[in-house]
């Protein structure tokens, strides 16, 4: 049974938690930058009829949730984007999915609610006195889904077309219900984009393993769509740090550790004074990281050891390589974020430029 005044505490808390969060990636040096293929791939998506699921995927910290947040940010008056972020989140049951799908209003009906539907909301709108009804029920998973479809109509009839956005969506692919409730959702996005061309939905997700699998499912095929955000580019990093004021000598640096991965781009500008000491510390990190990761599988699992090595041996004078089975190595290594897979090319490779470097002086 769930208790509606702690819920309504700890969504206020998750809240002003997304809402400080953003504040934050708003100002001053911004992971997001020169995106505009993206935006416009998906500024072209939104401005046609909701038809398929997009998943927009890429290594960790590439940029996906600040591309989509400005995305969110930017679109017209005519849209009602609903933001739903599960990033960070530790999602063990279907309850604690719909907690922070919802976002409970005051107002008592669905008419009331969206009478001043803002642009972006934090989760879908509903009336805490329906939201605690709905949960009391048997069959509360098909009501949930019949009043997200509703609401989701109101919005259209209003002349509004509605955005769905699920950020870290494979947080719940191990929560079940009956069978896994990830395919009960799947079922449902298709429902409402293929069937009903009602809303557009976007799933975010740096699990390349996740995405895998449903690029090889037989459910989603011809039903989806796939958005790559990778890291960026050298020209792109470039530019980047050069905007910031780095010299020639500062951007090679940065970019011999680095390469195109924004986050660490972002943190060399904001450790610029010490640049070459910052490098030298993440790099020294991130492979102390990886020898414990080995070392433990090692003690472990030596058979898989030996497998995985093998794999990171491939790295020694290869930046990419082709990937044609998920073995139990392949995933091993994915899990750990060493490496990132890119499904509908088969293509293996490490997480960022940093990880290359480690696994290379590791093997």
């Amino acid at each position: 049974m769930f208790s509606c005044s702690k819920f309504l505490r700890k969504k206020r808390e998750l809240d002003e938690v997304k809402i400080m969060t953003k504040r934050r990636t708003s100002r001053g040096v911004l992971m997001f930058f020169n995106r505009e293929k993206e935006m416009e791939e998906i500024r072209r998506i939104v401005s046609t009829e909701p038809n398929l699921i997009t998943f927009v995927y890429g290594p960790i910290n590439s940029g996906k949730t600040e591309l989509m947040q400005k995305v969110a940010d930017e679109l017209p008056e005519n849209f009602a984007a609903f933001y739903i972020n599960l990033r960070g989140e530790e999602v063990v049951s279907a309850e604690n999915f719909f907690e922070i799908m919802f976002d409970i209003r005051e107002e008592k009906t669905l008419e009331k609610i969206l009478e001043r539907i803002p642009r972006v909301s934090l989760g879908i709108p509903i009336a805490g006195e329906t939201f605690k009804i709905m949960f009391e029920s048997e069959r509360k998973y098909r009501r949930i889904f019949r009043y997200i479809t509703n609401a989701l109509k109101s919005i259209k009839d209003k002349g509004k077309t509605p955005i769905l956005i699920f950020d870290e969506l494979q947080v719940i692919k191990d929560v079940k219900i009956d069978d896994f409730l990830i395919y009960k959702l799947f079922n449902f996005f298709v429902h409402l984009t293929k069937e009903l061309h009602l809303a557009h939905v976007f799933a975010v997700t740096s699990d390349s393993l996740f995405i895998e699998k449903i690029y090889s499912s037989a459910m989603l095929h011809g039903r989806a769509r796939y958005i790559l955000v990778d890291d960026f580019s050298l020209e792109t990093a470039k530019a980047f740090l050069r905007e910031n004021g780095f010299s020639d000598e500062e951007i090679k640096l940065t970019l011999d550790y680095f390469g195109g991965k924004p986050i660490y781009l972002v943190e060399a500008v904001k450790n610029r004074h010490r640049l070459r000491e910052f490098c030298e510390n993440v790099l020294e990190e991130r492979r102390s990281v990886i020898i414990y990761a080995l070392n433990e599988l090692k003690r472990n699992n030596k058979k898989l050891y030996r497998d995985v090595y093998e794999i990171l041996l491939e790295f020694k004078s290869e930046e990419e390589v082709e990937c044609r089975d998920i073995t139990e190595a392949v995933s091993w290594c994915i899990d750990k974020n060493i490496l990132f897979l890119n499904p509908r090319k088969m293509i293996l490779k490490p997480q960022s430029k940093l990880d290359l470097i480690a696994v290379r002086e590791i093997v």
